[in-house]
């Protein structure tokens, strides 16, 4: 194997074999796993990637095996867009956005999805389950659909409809709780205990975060290697965050960047659980609350990567501030109209959290905000932007409607 196992906390380092999902010492909040990597044994250069191959191109910094199960869709190699206009409104230098809606399930949670389906083949499991807000679960019952795993999803019954739908035409043996995102999450682990099914939990499983840093590795190779200054990602359990530091800690550690981006963790005002604990500074002690907000994906109060996300984020030098949901849907429609880019609230929380601090970054700052998810997901949440007044099939009538748009 040419990786290990630490623990976040008491820094105790395992191999593979000895521990399926977190440290048995700190426990599965303050005892999530890194996995680490011998550098000095991995031979790899800029050219043996391209833009927009899928994620299988960074297998030599994955912890897979070399011919285990690849997924059959593509995931990965999503765009990275440039956005000159948006800088120079925002007043920097530079603004990418790295898109993800275009995923096979269209969210970035099928980054985790695809290793943690290929660990699930590896260790030999036959069934494989998640807990979700939606989007993960979606991303399981999506990716697994091709395979021979049988997949079961817990998720809150009051997830979007269109997330909830995905799961039922993937074929997921699905799960609505009655219940918060928490509860979800909880009771699934006691049931896949239970049963010895294989976990595809934020967190829990280490393996997810090293498919979600594949994000950041894209931004590298599609910017042609020139790293922003800041990269700002919206923040719920804390693992797309975390991710984000350990791709571009792993390209530095491997001589392929100069230097690791500030990483800026945007929370929604009634979900910034992470954000309470970061601000209390070290020792970070997980510190949970009830949650509130428009944007489901990220509404999380008991935030199980909390640990790893307030570390990676200090060891960058970023840090965490928080939008009220009037300032994501604005996001969302700014975004929209001025990027053509269609965001769920989750994903347009980061642009939120740019517009918010932009002024600060200074004028030759370089940007890239990351949007994880598309708005086709949760279109109930921009039912304000939509006004449908029926016209009367008369041609004055349109002509009407067209001369009031004209003013």
């Amino acid at each position: 194997m040419h990786y290990k196992l630490k623990c976040i906390s008491c820094n105790k380092i395992y191999e593979p074999n000895e521990v399926e999902y977190t440290c048995p010492i700190c426990g599965d909040r303050l005892g999530t796993l890194e996995v680490i990597y011998d550098y000095e044994s991995i031979k790899v250069s800029r050219e043996e990637f391209s833009k927009y191959d899928n994620i299988w191109q960074f297998e030599k910094i994955l912890p897979i095996e070399k011919d285990s199960y690849r997924t059959k869709l593509h995931v990965g190699g999503t765009p990275l867009y440039n956005m000159p206009e948006m800088a120079e409104n925002l007043g920097i230098k530079e603004l990418t956005i790295k898109y993800d809606g275009t995923n096979p399930t269209a969210s970035y949670k099928d980054r985790a999805s695809a290793i943690a389906i290929t660990k699930a083949y590896e260790k030999g499991y036959d069934t494989i389950y998640c807990a979700s807000t939606g989007n993960a679960a979606s991303s399981l019952a999506g990716l697994s659909a091709p395979t021979k795993l049988k997949t079961f999803i817990f998720l809150p019954a009051s997830a979007p409809i269109a997330k909830i739908s995905q799961l039922f035409i993937y074929g997921a043996k699905v799960i609505p709780i009655d219940g918060s995102y928490d509860d979800a999450f909880d009771i699934s682990l006691k049931i896949g205990q239970e049963k010895g099914w294989y976990c595809r939990n934020s967190a829990i499983n280490p393996y997810l975060l090293e498919g979600k840093k594949t994000g950041a590795l894209e931004i590298a190779v599609q910017n042609n290697w020139n790293i922003p200054d800041f990269v700002f990602v919206s923040v719920g359990d804390g693992t797309v965050i975390s991710s984000i530091y350990k791709g571009f800690y792993d390209f530095y550690k491997l001589g392929l960047i100069d230097k690791i981006p500030r990483i800026i963790g945007v929370q929604a005002e009634g979900a910034a659980a992470i954000k309470r604990v970061f601000d209390k500074g070290e020792p970070f002690i997980p510190d949970d609350i009830e949650t509130k907000t428009i944007a489901d994906s990220i509404s999380v109060g008991k935030p199980r990567d909390v640990i790893k996300a307030c570390k990676y984020i200090k060891a960058s030098g970023g840090y965490f501030i928080s939008v009220s949901d009037e300032e994501i849907l604005n996001a969302i429609y700014e975004l929209s109209v001025k990027s053509g880019i269609f965001a769920e609230p989750a994903g347009a929380t980061s642009y939120a959290g740019l517009k918010k601090v932009a002024s600060k970054l200074g004028k030759d700052a370089k940007v890239s905000i990351i949007v994880t998810g598309n708005g086709l997901k949760d279109i109930k949440a921009i039912e304000k932007f939509v006004e449908i007044k029926r016209v009367k099939p008369d041609i004055n009538a349109v002509r009407e409607v067209i001369e009031e748009y004209d003013n």
